[in-house]
């Protein structure tokens, strides 16, 4: 329901993650048969868990090891492991520099010229250990690098920008990229992001996205929303996405998975984005605080190098576990942020939900109050929900 917000003007309430709970039915089930297994562009993995293409998350040796792990991992190709032959002094300054230098000092370090050799090289890197391939670019990298790209062998392309639509406008002395063409043409499946609304996510599964990633500032890091001042909550950003999702699904029989993309920090987070209908999430402030990340206990935006507008900002995370203990345990934290596989186990068979379809279709209500009712003691002591 519409409201009005003033004479001539009105608007639709949108709710975010805090703002929901998932209701148990009336079975319940043992974790160990809950079936979180899930599909994107043909590959299967156990755990419907994605992590960013950012610089402070992703890099070679993480690729490998999600992998191993059972989950994904996406290198940004247009960043410091693509500039840099040895990128590991390039995250020492980043790490080390004070607040008020790091913005000009990103601008200075992601001047650098991206090397198309060192994108084949790090993609062969991450083949020959036996990892998923995953990379993701803008669409103007896309333009620029995907042949490389296609010729290194990648398993999976990712397109991703603040705003990804087929009906992009451009000067009259750039040709946008051809979001159609390019999916055919690309000898391997291709994602594209981010969107938010119904009707940009049905055509970019009409233009050949074999995954569309949903979301638009929610992310740790990422200041869009205060720079932009746009963006749509997750909760009903994913909902209207996969309605999509399943209108195209039964009118082609092609079936889009929908990623979740930003703003989920805890395991909670990611079973209520399933919930809503994603088939999958993407997180990165999670993953930074693991021991192998790059980012040496800090985490930035994809758009924070920006030399006009950055929108994104570098946060604190610190380390607090291997990534095996975040993402399948034993978990060292109370707060939620370790053993994510657990968690959404646990809570699919607390809703009965043996499977990711399952889960999707499960009861959701409106509950503001989710997180701090009853959380006295947690908040003041600042302990497991209360940090």
């Amino acid at each position: 329901m519409d409201i009005q917000i003033g004479r001539g003007k009105t608007a639709r309430r949108a709710y975010g993650i805090d703002e929901i709970a998932l209701v148990p039915g009336q079975r319940t089930l043992d974790p160990k048969l809950a079936d979180t297994r899930w599909q994107l562009g043909g590959i299967e993995r156990e755990i419907p868990i994605i992590a960013s293409a950012m610089d402070g998350v992703v890099d070679v040796g993480m690729a490998v090891r999600l992998s191993q792990l059972g989950a994904l991992g996406v290198l940004n190709l247009e960043g410091i492991q693509t500039r840099y032959a040895d990128p590991n002094p390039v995250l020492d300054r980043i790490a080390s520099v004070g607040k008020s230098e790091f913005v000009t000092l990103m601008q200075e370090l992601y001047a650098e010229p991206i090397k198309p050799e060192l994108i084949e090289q790090r993609i062969h890197e991450i083949k020959q250990q036996g990892g998923v391939a995953a990379v993701s670019a803008t669409p103007i990298g896309a333009t620029k690098y995907g042949a490389a790209v296609a010729k290194a062998g990648a398993d999976l392309f990712f397109i991703q920008a603040t705003v990804v639509s087929t009906a992009h406008l451009a000067p009259e002395s750039v040709v946008p990229l051809d979001l159609a063409h390019f999916c055919q043409e690309m000898p391997i499946p291709v994602i594209l992001g981010n969107c938010v609304t119904y009707e940009v996510a049905l055509n970019l599964m009409k233009a050949g996205a074999a995954g569309v990633l949903v979301g638009i500032g929610p992310g740790a890091a990422c200041t869009s929303r205060g720079v932009l001042g746009v963006g749509v909550p997750q909760v009903t950003a994913i909902a209207d996405c996969a309605a999509a999702r399943d209108e195209y699904y039964q009118e082609t029989g092609n079936y889009v998975p929908v990623i979740a993309d930003g703003g989920l920090i805890t395991g909670g987070d990611i079973c209520k984005c399933i919930a809503c209908g994603a088939d999958g999430v993407m997180i990165g402030s999670p993953f930074a605080k693991a021991k192998e990340a790059p980012g040496r206990g800090y985490h930035w935006g994809m758009a924070t190098p920006s030399p006009i507008l950055p929108r994104g900002t570098r946060i604190r995370v610190d380390t607090t576990g291997t990534l095996e203990q975040i993402l399948r345990g034993p978990a060292q934290l109370d707060d939620g942020t370790h053993n994510l596989l657990g968690a959404l186990q646990t809570s699919m068979g607390t809703l009965g939900a043996k499977n990711i379809k399952e889960m999707q279709q499960v009861e959701i209500v409106i509950a503001p109050s989710l997180l701090t009712e009853g959380k006295v003691y947690q908040k003041a002591q600042q302990l497991g929900m209360g940090k």
